[in-house]
């Protein structure tokens, strides 16, 4: 496994709305169609469409 390429654009504290922070889909991926995402015990799959577009179920 790498480690995550982030990129997060410096904002100050006082920024009412700060850039996202944004990962390459390769990187939560890791080369593959879909994986399994656990959030405070509930698992959500992400996953790449026919299409090559992402969707994310519960």
């Amino acid at each position: 496994m790498t480690a995550l390429t982030m990129h997060r654009p410096v904002t100050k504290p006082h920024q009412k709305n700060p850039t996202p922070l944004r990962i390459p889909s390769t990187e939560v991926l890791h080369n593959l169609r879909e994986v399994e995402i656990d959030h405070e015990g509930r698992i959500y799959r992400l996953r790449i469409t026919q299409l090559n577009k992402l969707i994310l179920t519960a």
